[in-house]
């Protein structure tokens, strides 16, 4: 007499009266969160051209505020991009490391991160090294170190200005592999990681020690948290009561060192980087609701497929900008002699044309080609 073979077990979140993950339901790929990384990044395009002064006001000839009396008071919050780009990156990090082995992981990172990196290093030395170029290069010791991505901790001279968000991510993509992806992602390992990060990060704050605050960046672990609790979500449902929660609490937490770190009294006047409180609180909140949008499928709609192209303009665009932008801006500005209004989108324009010709030209030769030596 034989057994009838026991039904196969389903996984937990396929289970009856389980939530059923959005994902299995959305579009293949989230193009509304790559508009959003393109958002994010013209909100610190915005910061750097106009929200700031530094080299940006030699570009102009004096400073932003100067050249945009009204419009640098907004401009001023494009830096919270940088908080926005952190969450999506939560968000992506662990919905690209859920189920891949930790080689297949540390291969789609460096894969994504380098190439477009190296070129930006060499393209802003190359440039900046020109004679009629009123900026300063870098060593080319210093040069060379940057192309490592690992100038930060060594306290070199950054080629690239916006390199020190890539050190946070970095060190983000370390913590998750050695916590999620190398036992393995599930759903109480991601729990647990998001928990103990939060409770670690607070006590390094507290600690006032250098090595916990480099090594679990209490400034910035809110915000990757809450990418990974809108991830599961977005897996796992609305219902997620624990994805929930561990949003709120990164939104607390992450508003608190937003505030902390760029708000000014009022009487200090020359600090440029004054921001009322509530603005901060109003420009993250927005970020946040922005990306439970798209947790809870409520953007499928904008399912366009130019918002691909713009989500692979994000990460070149965002490297070249800052630096590159100083010359263009000069030129278009102080040698041609074009008002604000009509330099600054220009430069915005031409800065996107680079970073298309960088996408195309250097990503998508070189990433799968990397991708697949590391995997070897």
């Amino acid at each position: 007499m034989t057994t009838a073979p026991a039904p196969p077990t389903l996984p937990a979140h396929r289970r009856p009266g389980a939530p059923v993950p959005l994902r299995a339901v959305g579009p293949p790929r989230l193009r509304a969160l790559d508009g959003l990384r393109l958002l994010a990044a013209l909100m610190v395009a915005a910061y750097h051209y106009g929200g700031r002064d530094g080299e940006i006001g030699d570009a102009w000839g004096s400073s932003p505020a100067t050249q945009f009396p009204t419009a640098s008071g907004f401009f001023a919050y494009g830096c919270l991009g940088v908080q926005i780009f952190f969450v999506i990156s939560g968000f992506v990090i662990c919905m690209s490391g859920w189920g891949r082995p930790l080689r297949a992981f540390f291969a789609s990172r460096v894969s994504r991160l380098f190439p477009a990196y190296w070129a930006a290093v060499i393209l802003v030395t190359a440039v900046f090294a020109l004679p009629w170029v009123a900026y300063e290069a870098v060593s080319p010791t210093d040069a060379l170190t940057n192309l490592t991505m690992l100038q930060m901790p060594l306290g070199v001279d950054r080629v690239l200005g916006v390199c020190w968000t890539l050190w946070a991510e970095l060190r983000f993509y370390a913590l998750f592999a050695l916590c999620v992806v190398l036992p393995g992602a599930n759903r109480g390992r991601v729990v647990m990681f998001c928990a103990g990060w939060t409770l670690a990060s607070v006590v390094a704050e507290a600690a006032n020690n250098s090595f916990l605050d480099i090594a679990l960046m209490p400034e910035y672990a809110p915000f990757f948290i809450g990418g990974i609790g809108f991830y599961l979500i977005h897996r796992y449902g609305p219902r997620d009561t624990t994805g929930w929660a561990i949003v709120a609490v990164s939104w607390l937490l992450g508003q608190h060192y937003a505030v902390s770190r760029l708000w000014h009294p009022a009487d200090m006047p020359d600090a440029f980087s004054y921001r009322p409180s509530l603005g901060i609180i109003a420009v993250v909140t927005l970020g946040y609701l922005l990306i439970a949008a798209v947790a809870l499928g409520k953007l499928r709609w904008a399912n366009w497929r130019w918002l691909t192209v713009a989500g692979a303009l994000t990460y070149p665009f965002y490297l070249i900008h800052e630096h590159l932008g100083w010359v263009v801006v000069h030129w278009l500005h102080r040698d041609l002699g074009l008002p604000a209004a009509a330099t600054f989108p220009l430069t915005v324009g031409l800065m996107l044309t680079l970073a298309w010709c960088l996408y195309r030209f250097v990503e998508r030769p070189l990433t799968p080609r990397l991708k697949r030596s590391l995997m070897g």
